[in-house]
């Protein structure tokens, strides 16, 4: 059995929080953060099983910036 981290992004939707992995193109939701988490971690697991990872599936992840105009 392999072990791997993997990146989690949270946001807010109403009343759920929504997770996912950037890496493996996981989702899940949960009523708390620790929970959208738990749920995405068993997702991941359950997905991996099937769909093992390669090498090449892997993406790359950066950050990148934009100009924006705020309004006022």
């Amino acid at each position: 059995m392999t072990t791997k981290t993997f990146t989690a992004v949270v946001h807010r939707e109403d009343n759920l929080y929504v997770a996912d992995c950037l890496e493996v193109g996981t989702v899940s939701q949960g009523k708390s953060v620790e929970e959208a988490i738990a749920n995405l971690k068993e997702a991941t697991e359950l997905h991996l099983e099937e769909f093992p990872l390669t090498e090449s599936s892997i993406p790359v992840l950066t950050h990148f910036e934009v100009n924006y105009a705020q309004t006022a």
